[in-house]
């Protein structure tokens, strides 16, 4: 079954070039859900002393001017990208007054969606295209989902590893087709296999009942407040999170076959006009209610749980970035918030991904099928709304799969990754992370969505009241911190900087809106 990872992974040995394996870059995308004493989402606009949100390297928003981002580089180490995670919201919370982040993925105390306010990036051209299109995903989806958070996991191998895995696989092709083809096969894997990362990290098996809005639902009823599933792992990931609607002719499923039918599959979808956008119209009494009455207003529209990535040279359209200068890493956007811990993400969390990231890299990973493709969105369902049920089975090659069974069988290649990455390190901590999933594996009462539900059976809690907890305790660790001077100063200066570079875009800004988002299409 792992044949060709185990020989990809066995070259690289008997090459002498597993350093190549190890440090890869690795960086974090946090959004945390700004909220009043209550819990209810903050009305207040974004800072002005956190800086721009529009040009900020760091803190930005991301839906609403209530859902702070945080952007960390991307560092060869984790714990120093979490270092520069837990700086940023150190220097964030320093500059809140009563409002704190809420710990889990999914929000509490909404008021329906009029009561989101959608985030804000000024006057700039650039800025308002920004806000037009969140506005626009509120009108398609509902504002009520765009406020549920995440955490995205930006992973890349070394530039090196290409040219001796180019080698290695005695290819002929060019080094570019084999770098973008490895990164589109370590995202076909990472769907055949991505249902792993719900079961052990997913922390959203409840929601309060705020967030339904009344509607119905075949949630069940875990008090008078709280809608739960007995068995889920991460309803942020199933039918009531953020997806694209398929159920309205309207969703799409991009390719990983290679980056031309990738590209060319978000391009149409971008091109395309659909007649249920159509009836909320472009402009209506002066004001742009979406970019455009398309499937996809723009790229990001699309959900997924794993996305190829370029950076963007300006205002560059992504298709356009990996067309040029094809994929630059992998951002994996599968994650929950972490409700246990302070930072929303631990250490144990990564060094895990990363194994798991290196197997799917090295294991054969050949194109997904129509059928397949049906599986593995089954399999992702299921595991969301019913991971921890000991009847569940997985579809696998048209089979069925006992998940314990399968994910067991995860971790033997696995471990080998974690035998590879531990040599050099102090102690084993990434053989101590694949450990510590193994037990949650055997044991599906020790994941963080099972024990979420027994502390709240225990405490007599509701999900506002554990949340509420939690969120609160979070702000006691970052209150007892003391900010690391250096960290502090560099992010005062990036809050003064972004502010300088978004007044010069609104002053270089030299035709109209319509005239500008005509020529962003246009690249």
């Amino acid at each position: 079954m792992y044949q060709s990872f185990e020989k990809r992974l066995s070259a690289f040995l008997s090459a002498g070039q597993s350093d190549l394996l190890r440090g890869g870059c690795k960086g974090l995308e946090k959004e945390s859900l700004r909220v009043s004493p209550d819990g209810g989402i903050a009305q207040t606009p974004h800072p002005a002393v956190l800086g721009s949100a529009l040009t900020h390297s760091s803190i930005t928003t991301d839906y609403s001017e209530a859902l702070t981002e945080f952007i960390t580089p991307p560092y060869s180490d984790i714990a120093d990208a979490l270092g520069y995670l837990r700086d940023a919201q150190k220097f964030v919370y320093d500059h809140l007054d009563e409002e704190i982040f809420w710990a889990t993925s999914m929000p509490c105390v909404l008021a329906g969606g009029a009561s989101i306010p959608v985030a804000q990036y000024g006057p700039s051209n650039a800025g308002v295209m920004k806000t037009v299109y969140r506005r626009g995903l509120g009108y398609r989806y509902g504002r009520v989902m765009q406020v549920i958070a995440g955490v995205h996991y930006n992973y890349s191998v070394k530039e090196a590893f290409w040219p001796v895995f180019h080698d290695l696989e005695g290819e002929q092709r060019p080094l570019r087709q084999i770098k973008d083809g490895g990164y589109l096969a370590l995202i076909r894997n990472l769907q055949r296999y991505g249902w792993l990362i719900p079961y052990l990290f997913g922390a959203s098996p409840a929601v309060c009942k705020s967030f339904m809005g009344g509607q119905p639902t075949t949630l069940q009823e875990f008090d008078a407040n709280t809608y739960y599933e007995p068995y889920a792992t991460s309803l942020r990931l199933g039918d009531i999170g953020y997806t694209n609607s398929r159920e309205k002719g309207v969703g799409i499923n991009a390719s990983y076959d290679n980056l031309e039918s990738y590209v060319g599959s978000l391009s149409r979808a971008i091109e395309t006009p659909s007649p249920i956008w159509e009836r909320i119209g472009v402009v209506a009494d002066g004001e742009y209610r979406q970019l455009n009455a398309n499937i996809l207003q723009i790229e990001n529209e699309y959900y997924s749980t794993v996305r190829p990535k370029q950076i963007l040279e300006g205002l560059e359209k992504p298709v356009l970035a990996l067309q040029r200068r094809g994929i630059r890493y992998v951002e994996l956007r599968s994650l929950d918030v972490n409700a246990y811990h302070p930072l929303g993400v631990s250490e144990e969390q990564l060094r895990f991904l990363e194994a798991f990231m290196l197997f799917c890299l090295l294991q054969d990973s050949p194109p997904i099928s129509v059928q397949e493709q049906r599986d593995i969105d089954q399999n992702m369902g299921g595991v969301a709304h019913r991971g921890r049920d000991p009847s569940l089975y997985l579809l696998r090659h048209g089979r069925e799969l006992r998940l314990r069974d399968w994910a067991s069988e995860l971790c033997e290649p696995i471990s080998a990754v974690c035998d590879l990455l531990d040599d050099g390190e102090s102690g084993t901590p990434f053989g101590d992370s694949l450990k510590r999933q193994r037990e949650l594996i055997a044991d599906s009462d020790l994941t963080p969505s099972a024990r979420m539900l027994q502390e709240m059976r225990e405490r007599g809690e509701g999900f506002y009241h554990f949340a509420k907890r939690l969120s609160q305790r979070h702000h006691g660790y970052f209150s007892s911190l003391t900010p690391d001077p250096q960290r502090e100063n560099l992010f005062q200066q990036e809050a003064e900087s972004s502010l300088v570079r978004q007044a010069e875009l609104e002053a270089s800004d030299e035709v109209s809106f319509e005239t500008f988002l005509k020529d962003y299409f246009d690249q």
